[in-house]
């Protein structure tokens, strides 16, 4: 059976973006169908211009799918991101949950392997519980919560049990480590092989 992952997330600035990527690429080579799908954005055109950075970013996903519903629906690994905004998801993260209400009244949500994934300029700054905020949401579905743990000798270089976060810098622009790199691998393997074994 091939496992398919719809890996979802919101990115204003690209570190979401990056690790998104991380994702597919290490799911992909599982030999899982993966679909790498962004929130779309909602912010009013004058705030996003007033940050040069988040306006590069925005005009860069143009041409990238944007996440629906049926994206949830396809999958048997759904890998959730969202950046940390004051120890929560974004409004553009949450709104898209939002649109899967009617998924979930038909119980299309359900029996389904999660994990997530989340960044914030300061280390901590938010992460642990944006993370369970996600899974917060995840309950609701009836989903498959499959934190990381401490399952691998990289999540004590982590040191991030919940799933996978990044501190981006005052700026935004610091790039995923080797431990981060390492960590979002093992968060898709994991997630992969649990999905196979209820599978079987």
């Amino acid at each position: 059976m091939t496992i398919r992952v719809a890996i979802v997330y919101y990115s204003a600035t690209g570190s979401l973006q990056a690790m998104a990527e991380r994702l597919e690429k290490a799911a992909a080579g599982t030999g899982a169908e993966v679909r790498r799908r962004h929130v779309r954005e909602i912010a009013p055109r004058e705030a996003i211009e007033s940050r040069p950075e988040w306006a590069a970013h925005v005009a860069a996903l143009a041409d990238e799918p944007v996440a629906e519903p049926a994206d949830i629906e396809w999958a048997d690994v759904v890998l959730l991101g969202s950046p940390t905004r004051f120890g929560n998801v974004t409004s553009q993260f949450q709104q898209f949950i939002d649109l899967l209400g009617p998924l979930w009244s038909q119980g299309k949500l359900a029996d389904k392997v999660y994990a997530a994934f989340t960044s914030s300029q300061t280390e901590h700054g938010g992460q642990e519980t944006t993370l369970l905020s996600i899974y917060r949401m995840v309950a609701h579905f009836g989903g498959l919560v499959v934190a990381p743990g401490y399952t691998d000798p990289v999540k004590f270089a982590d040191g991030n049990p919940y799933g996978v976060s990044h501190a981006s810098g005052a700026d935004n622009d610091e790039p995923l480590g080797s431990d981060e790199l390492a960590a979002l691998d093992h968060l898709a393997h994991r997630t992969i092989d649990i999905a196979t074994r209820l599978a079987g």
